[in-house]
């Protein structure tokens, strides 16, 4: 039977090499050699691109208008180009509108952040509200520790569980060769790890590490005038939801931006179709704990690639779970892959403690067919 609805295509995606530190390439170089990849990977050619969408934040890269220096390097010297500050998931989510509305053909999403290069706690205590928070010396550790202590309430999460999740995490990890290598903590390490911010540990954290992602998409149309290339997976659907900015025990626990932005994803993806994997972006393990007791996950694997545990770039950190969900539609992830995936979900946090969510929806490329 024909396909009813558009869908936005995914022609060749790339992950920079994951480190702590990055100090062997600067930015640019960084994003630049993501981009390239991206596009091999694609089999087409940056003059063939007629937009690229960026997900970048000044503050985080030391830039004054980031997309000023690093534009060009990602392919888009003299294409059509906008940015987001937010996180790359958005940027995607953009991406997609973008192709759909019918005004383009082929496009680069790209994202990158090294915050090895900045003083991240400053910068996130920069974002609150000049005249209170601020000077309360808030910043992000904070935000989660409020964010734990609410959803640990509402979900009566007990600390052998978050031992153990974190633990399985870091396994995940260490079997994905896109992540960080790092060692695989047991749960009493993690148990005696120190406090962040009560009640999360030291361990519980995903820790950042510098990193980019990449994906090259196409609309139906130019798909159907390019019969030659073949695309490696779908994006049916994608959702967004933003929270109240303030911290409140109601807003914290209730998730409230996740499950709105899965709903409209699989809303606009249409169909009951199982999802068989789930990349989740978590900042710390009670944002895994909470999310998969508020969506409905049901039987799907979640974060085989170790998710924000594997690599956690900030900005680019949702981009990186789109990347993943495609490699695992597409049948390369690798020693990660989970057998027979059709359809994977990615979900993205931006914000503080889970105030604006993304979901993606990506279909196996053979499901058009269907």
């Amino acid at each position: 039977m024909p396909r009813s609805r558009p869908t936005v295509h995914v022609l060749g995606v790339a992950l920079a090499d994951a480190a702590q530190r990055r100090d062997d390439v600067r930015l640019e170089e960084l994003a630049y050699r993501t981009a390239r990849a991206a596009l091999d990977d694609a089999g087409v050619r940056r003059d063939e691109l007629d937009n690229i969408t960026l997900g970048a934040s000044d503050e985080l890269d030391g830039r004054p208008i980031s997309s000023m220096l690093l534009a060009a390097p990602s392919g888009g010297y003299l294409k059509d180009e906008i940015r987001v500050t937010n996180s790359g998931a958005t940027a995607l989510g953009l991406a997609v509108a973008r192709h759909l509305s019918g005004d383009f053909g082929l496009g680069l999403v790209a994202s990158w952040c090294k915050p090895s290069k900045t003083d991240v706690p400053t910068v996130m205590n920069s974002r609150w509200e000049p005249f209170f928070h601020r000077d309360l010396g808030l910043d992000a550790a904070v935000a989660e520790g409020l964010f734990a202590q609410a959803v640990s309430a509402a979900h009566d999460l007990q600390e052998d569980e978050l031992h153990q999740r974190t633990h399985d995490a870091m396994r995940r990890a260490r079997e994905n060769p896109r992540a960080v290598e790092r060692p695989v903590a047991s749960p009493e390490e993690i148990a005696s790890s120190g406090h962040v911010s009560t009640p999360v540990r030291s361990r519980h954290v995903a820790e950042q590490s510098d990193g980019a992602a990449c994906l090259v998409l196409a609309s139906d149309a130019w798909m159907a005038g390019h019969p030659e290339h073949r695309a490696i997976a779908t994006i049916p659907g994608v959702g967004w939801s933003t929270d109240s900015y303030r911290l409140d025990r109601e807003r914290l626990g209730a998730t409230a931006s996740a499950t709105a932005a899965w709903a409209a994803a699989l809303r606009m993806a249409g169909g009951d179709a199982p999802v068989d994997v789930v990349e989740l972006e978590t900042p710390t393990i009670f944002h895994e704990a909470a999310l998969t007791r508020v969506l409905p996950i049901g039987v799907a694997r979640v974060s085989p690639s170790g998710g924000t545990f594997a690599q956690n770039p900030l900005t680019a950190a949702g981009l990186v779970g789109v990347v993943e969900a495609v490699l695992q539609v597409s049948g390369r992830a690798g020693p990660v892959q989970v057998p027979d995936v059709r359809r994977a979900v990615a979900h993205s946090s931006n914000g503080f403690a889970h105030q604006g969510s993304v979901v993606t929806v990506v279909d196996a490329a053979e499901r058009l067919a269907a």
